[in-house]
């Protein structure tokens, strides 16, 4: 077995005696077959048709639900953004929840969030699974963290690689200005790899799929940051787990960094890292002690969490999301020196003209 529970008030003589222990009764319900609720069924299903819905604003579609036929038909042009994100979303749910399963952890089915695409402009919140008992040893505790950002992410980059084929090129211009995603260094080396261009010439207006799998990429990011009970939280805590709060006080401090020192400098900067400071910290900043603390991973898994600290690092910007003002028109010598690809949101045109007369 690679996880083994020791008991330091134990003599060590009885710790090396083979018990029987009774299992508990979690650990019995989780190795049933699932049922699926109702609750997570039907949220399920409003989460795709709301995503389905904002596929379809992107595509510039009118829906109206007051027209049931029209709706029907508008809505089949958002299924192109909807159906890769639902399943990037799925994938990483069911990777946790499938390794919890297997390390007979009690946990619930997904929790998929929806949201009014009026309000919230990809139609959902993400989605979440509840561990309904701790994990027994750092090893479980890894596997089932991890497991979610690396099934996500395996569905994420194909999204990307095929949305950036369908992705309309067009030479470099800000002076339009508009909404402008972050680079990540995962999500540049692929578009160099696909897009086959210099990157300090071209703008990339994405199609649905590829926008979809960046925010495969992006959720990736977010669910791994090195803080709390987050996965990359439960990562640090399997490495660290004695300065697992300090970790986090030390991200917390960065992202207030990652706002004041742009706003300070005139550089674009995305405001939502002040948002997941108080987050975070509303959340708490702990972890839950594993049952047994003190067993380390073992080298295998050890070599997994640090390239899962790797995924966090490929897969993050700084600046995931930014308007961007209109510049001026320069010199073409310039122009020619931009080092970035601007990648542009699928069209979101008479949205974002009534929220702030933004042209993307």
């Amino acid at each position: 077995m690679d996880e083994i529970i020791t008991h330091k008030d134990a003599p060590t003589v009885l710790t090396e005696i083979p018990r029987y222990t009774a299992p508990a009764e979690p650990a019995a319900r989780a190795l049933d077959r699932p049922r699926i609720p109702p609750l997570n069924l039907a949220l399920l299903l409003l989460t795709f048709l709301t995503t389905t819905t904002a596929g379809a604003y992107m595509n510039g579609e009118d829906v109206s639900f007051l027209h049931p036929l029209l709706a029907i038909a508008a809505l089949r042009s958002g299924l192109s953004f909807s159906i890769p994100l639902m399943m990037i979303l799925f994938a990483h749910e069911m990777g946790h929840y499938l390794t919890s399963r297997y390390h007979n952890v009690d946990a619930s089915l997904p929790y998929f969030i929806p949201a009014p695409p009026s309000i919230f402009i990809i139609g959902t919140f993400g989605a979440f699974i509840r561990m309904r008992q701790p994990a027994r040893t750092r090893r479980v505790m890894f596997d089932i963290g991890a497991a979610g950002p690396w099934a996500g992410v395996m569905l994420a980059i194909p999204a990307v690689i095929i949305g950036l084929y369908l992705s309309d090129v067009t030479p470099l211009d800000k002076s339009a200005g508009g909404l402008e995603l972050g680079n990540s260094i995962l999500f540049l080396g692929l578009s160099h790899l696909v897009l086959g261009v210099d990157p300090s010439t071209v703008n990339v207006n994405l199609s649905p799929i590829a926008f979809a799998g960046w925010l495969g990429l992006f959720v990736t990011t977010l669910n791994l940051l090195p803080v709390g009970q987050l996965d990359g939280g439960h990562v640090i805590y399997a490495l660290f787990p004695r300065r697992h709060r300090t970790i986090s006080v030390l991200f917390v401090i960065s992202c207030v960094l990652m706002v004041l020192v742009p706003l300070a400098l005139g550089y674009n900067l995305w405001w939502g890292w002040l948002l997941w400071a108080v987050l975070v910290m509303v959340l708490g900043l702990g972890h839950p002690s594993t049952i047994d603390r003190d067993t380390p991973l073992n080298p295998r898994r050890a070599l997994a969490a640090w390239a899962t600290v790797a995924l966090f690092i490929v897969t993050f910007s700084p600046v995931p999301l930014a308007f961007v003002q209109p510049e001026a028109p320069v010199p073409t010598e310039e122009n020619s020196h931009s080092q970035e690809i601007i990648h542009h949101m699928p069209r979101y045109d008479q949205m974002l003209r009534q929220l702030g007369h933004v042209k993307i």
